[in-house]
């Protein structure tokens, strides 16, 4: 086996994912205790004298407690290169989560047992679908008074529309939680709040009927316990990881993260079955990770991630080869050749200096605005990987200076924020108006905020009356110009320049497609390539 392929083969690249305050974010914390990364779990809705949650490191998030920036984190466990991509759970933040998508081979769901299936939870099942990313689920705070499991996991299957398979089963619920019992290995897992250490005992029962069982979990317990996992042996499929890595069965765990319970057995059985990284399409073909020539692409963009230094990094993932510091790649876009002097590799707010990386790994690229999101990096093919689209905002408000002395900060503020990802922007002719697209409100606050306290510029947000963005295209130049005179006060360009048409209402959309029928509306700005 070639050195390539054995750094493949230990490597495991995946998301968290969650609904807002499900745990996601303990969750990624307790699995980085289990690595050795971090020493002890710090408070993650920490009130203002503790200590920040590891991952969520932008002021906004310190102050609001809430994941808005995709955290990128990576530690070794039992000879495993595990690299995690924390996602906002954050509905308004919904679209750095779906680009994130793009970047990992499997995905970690966090529902909370006492809420179960949330809004967020759907749509983002609905992203995982669409790219038949394999899912596990780890159903959260069973400590606490929640649904029973046979409920939830009825409600997960139909909501998410997946099979799941139960690979651990818990002992009781909430002020009655005794443990999990773990399906794939007969091993009993006893519950003890301890929301510091790593919890270590696990009892191995050979036998469901042993005594041993009632002692530790008392008869009542016990009986129902065996009945259960009688019933879940008897009319639950077997677990086929074929199934799994297809997207179309999620195996299913339970635990209580804040006090590290059952998360040992996520991570392990996790790191058995989950894909190792993944061939990517192109807009030629699908590259695979064993080909011997780097290529990667851009999926996040973070700027000024130290506040001391008017610094961006382009967050990279390796599709293929191996990258090298100091070698140079080719930006396909732009093309032209760059290298990288200090590629940096992630623990939360820690960076350290990488020499060298492989596929499925993500590095931090020192940006000073070559990137937008969707680059590619190659050795010299001209490539384009593909599936990183901008879907249609929900909000639209228009950008006001209120600070004329501070135009050229605003623009260039905007126009970073944009190529980060945090809105859409479009530009209005004549005068340069610029319109904003957000999934949701707090995004308007976290632009307010960044453009005041990184660029020193000063805005207002005025309230549009449009609901949604439609990107067109015609089959000729002259068609295209026809419509856009015509609809000159709903049309705006997007950052690669082609042309939106912005709607207030269904209604908009269904009348200019009566009235321009050679004219074609889509809802995606990667329409050319998913329609090929």
């Amino acid at each position: 086996m070639s050195t390539l392929q054995q750094e493949i083969a230990k490597r495991r690249t995946f998301g968290i994912i969650s609904h807002p305050d499900a745990g996601k974010t303990t969750l990624t914390e307790k699995l980085l205790l289990f690595g050795g990364a971090i020493q002890k779990a710090g408070a993650v809705k920490s009130n203002k004298a503790d200590k920040a949650a590891t991952s969520d490191f932008m002021e906004i998030e310190k102050q609001r407690g809430i994941s808005v920036a995709t955290s990128v984190m990576g530690f070794e466990y039992l000879n495993t290169k595990i690299n995690i991509l924390d996602t906002p759970g954050h509905k308004d933040f919904a679209e750095d989560t779906y680009r994130t998508l793009t970047a990992v081979d499997s995905v970690i769901l966090v529902v909370d047992c006492v809420k179960g299936v949330e809004e967020q939870t759907k749509k983002l099942m609905q992203v995982c679908r669409m790219r038949h990313t394999p899912v596990i689920i780890f159903i959260n705070k069973m400590d606490r008074e929640g649904k029973d499991p046979f409920d939830l996991l009825e409600e997960l299957e139909k909501e998410l529309n997946i099979s799941t398979r139960p690979l651990s089963w818990p002992i009781g619920i909430g002020h009655s939680f005794k443990g999990v019992y773990q399906l794939n290995n007969k091993s009993l897992n006893l519950f003890s709040a301890n929301k510091k250490h790593i919890a270590d005992d696990l009892i191995t029962i050979n036998d469901l009927n042993d005594k041993k069982v009632d002692e530790l979990v008392g008869d009542k317990m016990a009986n129902k316990l065996r009945e259960e996992v009688e019933l879940i042996e008897t009319v639950a499929e077997p677990f086929d990881r074929d199934l799994y890595l297809s997207g179309y069965l999620a195996p299913v765990f339970f635990g209580s993260a804040i006090n590290n319970f059952g998360v040992q057995e996520l991570l392990e059985t996790f790191i058995k079955i989950a894909p190792s990284p993944q061939g990517r399409e192109t807009d030629i073909r699908k590259v695979e990770p064993i080909e011997n020539k780097f290529t990667g692409f851009i999926f996040k963009i973070h700027a000024n991630l130290d506040p001391n230094h008017r610094d961006r990094i382009a967050f990279c993932r390796i599709c293929s080869g191996k990258f090298q510091r100091n070698t140079f790649y080719q930006h396909n876009r732009l093309n032209k050749k760059l290298k990288f002097a200090s590629p940096t590799s992630f623990m939360a707010d820690s960076k350290s200096l990488v020499e060298e990386a492989f596929p499925g790994d993500v590095v931090g690229l020192y940006d000073s605005g070559n990137f937008k999101i969707g680059d590619t990096l190659t050795e010299g093919e001209a490539l384009q990987f593909v599936g990183i689209p901008s879907f249609s905002p929900e909000i639209f408000k228009e950008l006001e200076n209120t600070d004329p002395m501070k135009t050229k900060q605003l623009e260039k503020g905007i126009h970073q924020l944009s190529d980060e990802g945090v809105a859409q922007l479009f530009i209005q002719n004549p005068g340069n108006r610029k319109i904003i697209g957000t999934v949701g409100e707090l995004q308007f606050e976290v632009i307010q905020f960044r453009l005041k306290n990184e660029y020193g510029a000063s805005c207002i947000f005025r309230h549009m009356n449009t609901s949604k963005a439609m990107w067109v295209s015609a089959t000729s130049s002259e068609e295209l110009e026809k419509f856009t005179q015509r609809y000159h006060q709903k049309t705006a360009y997007d950052k690669e320049n082609k042309p939106v048409f912005l709607a207030g209402s269904q209604f908009d959309i269904d009348y200019a497609i009566k009235q321009f029928p050679e004219i074609s509306f889509h809802e995606t700005s990667e329409w050319e390539l998913l329609e090929k």
